[in-house]
């Protein structure tokens, strides 16, 4: 129904019609009456009135053809806006055990420089869009002595090398979160905020726990908003910290409650993320086969329908990666059961030879402009020379020829115990990631 407003304004225009009808009829009469009467014949294109008449119209009075005003220029379509791509690079577990402290303090003399243990990989994590590692080992507060296993805590200087390699924020949530109890975990917070690096698993309050920690992506004009979540199956037994539930995100793992995990994603997506990526830091260590329960938990998270892309950490060894039914548009959700190691000491000394090794993770993310996201999976296998300071290499890099105390047949043998866990549904990638966005901003958690 037409509004007021417009029925007003349509008033004058009909008044003028009705006039100009009477004007138009008055004429016809007129003319009609003068053609009943013999004239004197006149120059062509006279329209004179009859005798003793006031004329009423002329004949450049009449409606004629007005030309057509000419059309205007099509305004050009707007461009259809583009899918946002983008490169997501995740590790395994970083472990500060004594050897590995000893080895950043020879490189840096009277200070920790773990940048000269990881300078061979950092291309592969300074390439991506997104880099997120996993720290499995709390920041120790100033003024206390770092220390390696059993109860850990790393540097200060630790932090500042992970932003300088090109991190851009950390999964925290993990079997050793609280082993400074709760100065270790404000320490951590603390530091990856003055570095710039975002966080999650791990928080000083309980509005930072119910906050979800977004990296946005930018490319054009379109931004899409990247979520991490971390959770752990426990602390080793140790306490939260005293009226501190919210300090360490865990859940049931034993009993495969999943719960938690999928609130914290639900959370992520009222928060606005277009892609979420949980790390999970489960279940039994040194095993590379899943259990059970660990593939009862990925499997729940997959049918939920709430995350893109699963992370697993914990077990220290490289476990499968899968393509597992169910993810957001149905389509399927990519798995790594588990990363193994990314830094630590472990090996053959102590542990099972797998431990010495682990893998990168670079995922190729497409988000529409509907919305849907299409995540594709690559790996590309590590290790750490325990014997040579900790140095750490690209196998692929170094299978031919080996490097410092690796001999070729040693890292090819590394390598294949990688690609053996692993499986055959992702591929392998022996090329360094490249950033395909314009940007990434890491937003301060809870903004």
């Amino acid at each position: 129904m037409p509004s007021h407003a417009a029925a007003d304004h349509r008033r004058p225009r009909l008044l003028a019609s009705l006039a100009a009808a009477a004007v138009v009829g008055i004429a016809i009469g007129a003319a009609g009456w003068a053609l009943s009467k013999p004239a004197p014949a006149e120059p062509s294109g006279s329209a004179l009135a009859p005798t003793g008449t006031t004329p009423t119209t002329t004949a450049s009075a009449l409606p004629t053809a007005q030309p057509s005003a000419a059309p205007s220029p099509a305004s050009p379509s707007p461009e259809p806006e583009q899918d946002v791509v983008f490169t997501l690079v995740a590790a395994g577990d970083i472990l500060t055990h004594s050897p590995v402290l000893n080895s950043a303090l020879r490189a840096g003399g009277d200070t920790y420089d773990f940048g000269a243990l990881t300078e061979l990989v950092r291309p592969y994590i300074d390439g991506a869009d997104i880099a997120l590692c996993h720290l499995e080992v709390p920041i120790v507060p100033e003024g206390a002595a770092p220390s390696g296993y059993p109860m850990f805590g790393a540097p200060g200087e630790l932090v500042t090398a992970l932003a300088a390699d090109g991190w851009d924020g950390c999964s925290l949530a993990s079997n050793h979160s609280v082993d400074r109890r709760w100065d270790g975990v404000r320490t951590t917070l603390d530091d990856f905020d003055e570095a710039g690096l975002g966080h999650s698993g791990t928080a000083r309050s309980q509005d930072e726990q119910l906050s979800t920690q977004m990296y946005t992506v930018t490319e054009g004009d379109r931004q899409v908003d990247v979520a991490s979540i971390s959770f752990t199956y426990g602390l080793n037994g140790l306490p939260k910290p005293d009226g501190m539930p919210w300090a360490v995100d865990t859940f049931d793992a034993d009993a495969a409650n999943v719960q938690p995990i999928l609130e914290a994603a639900q959370r992520a997506r009222d928060d606005g993320a277009d892609v979420v990526v949980a790390s999970v830091h489960c279940c039994v260590e040194y095993r590379i086969a899943p259990t059970d329960a660990q593939r009862s938990i990925v499997e729940q998270i997959a049918a939920s329908g709430l995350v893109d892309l699963y992370l697993g950490h914990h077990a220290h060894v490289p476990q499968p990666i899968e393509r597992l039914e169910g993810g957001p548009q149905g389509e399927g959700m990519w798995a790594a059961f588990g990363h193994g190691n990314f830094l630590s000491n472990q090996d053959t000394q102590c542990c099972v030879a797998d431990t010495n090794s682990g893998y990168l993770t670079t995922s190729t993310i497409t988000v529409t402009p509907e919305g849907d996201v299409d995540v594709s999976v690559e790996w590309t296998a590590t290790t750490v020379d325990r014997r040579d300071s900790h140095t750490m290499h690209v196998l692929s890099d170094i299978t031919a020829s080996g490097a410092g105390n690796l001999t070729a047949s040693e890292a090819a043998a590394r390598h294949q115990r990688v690609a053996d866990a692993v499986g055959e549904q992702a591929s392998e990638r022996t090329t360094v990631p490249v950033k395909l966005a314009d940007s990434v901003t890491v937003q301060p958690r809870g903004e």
